[in-house]
């Protein structure tokens, strides 16, 4: 698992690594039970805090990815249905929120709604795999 941290992004970095995390879960990188780095090599590897991490593990247990296992660290969280469904309504109110965001910002910029949700739909084609990134990027 490659985590990269884009220090120019208005989200805070543990959300990042949180998202990061869930990616590889759901592309099948990351299987249930596979451990993930301890928190201080991940701090050491990305260079931010060790605070910054332990953050995202939190969330990311919080949420029902990760299991914590004392000494042995964090993995990755077997698959219940029950606690997907509403870990999934979570997602699905900050997907919503966040795109709302968006939607709003790119109205302010002048944009309108047509090309908003062309931006939108190509990025999910990219989430589940209808389109490559390079194809993406040469519309």
């Amino acid at each position: 698992m490659v985590i990269t941290i884009d220090r120019l992004s208005d989200e805070p970095i543990y959300q990042q690594i949180r998202s990061q995390v869930i990616q590889s879960i759901a592309s099948g990188e990351l299987e249930e039970g596979a451990r993930l780095p301890s928190v201080r090599s991940l701090a050491g590897d990305l260079g931010v805090n060790y605070h910054t991490v332990h953050e995202a593990y939190g969330v990311l247990r919080d949420e029902g990815y990760v299991v914590m296992q004392g000494r042995s660290g964090a993995i990755v969280a077997a698959r219940d249905l029950k606690q997907v469904r509403t870990k999934s309504d979570v997602e699905d109110e900050r997907m919503a929120e966040v795109l709302l965001r968006l939607a709003l910002a790119h109205k302010a910029r002048g944009g309108n709604r047509e090309d908003f949700l062309e931006a939108a739909a190509r990025q999910a084609d990219l989430a589940y795999g209808l389109e490559t990134p390079s194809r993406a990027s040469g519309r």
